[in-house]
C-alpha cells in the first residue's frame, strides 16, 4: 500500500541512481508541484522523482502546476524518497 506522499508509480531504480549521481542534500532544483495536500506539496524534480515540501516550510501555499525552486533537505535512498524545502 503506498502512503499519501508517494507518487502513484515506482520510481525505476535507473532513474533514482541517475537521480543521486546528480543531485545531494543541499541541491537546488527546479520543479512544478504537481499536488497539493494538507501536510505539503508533492514537486515533480525531473526524471519521475518527486519530493515533498511540507506545509510547515510554505511561506505561501503552492499551487498545482505552478514551477518552483526547492532545496533537498534530506534524501532517504532505500525507501526512494527526497524530503524538500524552499530554495
Amino acid at each position: 500500500m503506498k502512503h499519501m506522499n508517494q507518487p502513484q508509480h515506482e520510481v525505476p531504480l535507473a532513474a533514482w541512481q541517475e537521480f543521486l549521481t546528480e543531485h545531494g542534500a543541499g541541491g537546488v532544483l527546479d520543479g512544478r508541484v504537481t499536488k497539493v495536500l494538507p501536510f505539503g506539496a508533492l514537486v515533480d524534480v525531473g526524471s519521475g522523482i518527486h519530493g515533498l515540501l511540507p506545509s510547515t516550510a510554505w511561506s505561501a501555499r503552492p499551487e498545482a502546476g505552478s514551477a518552483i525552486q526547492v532545496r533537498i533537505g534530506s534524501l532517504d535512498v532505500d525507501n526512494r524518497r527526497v524530503s524538500l524545502r524552499p530554495a
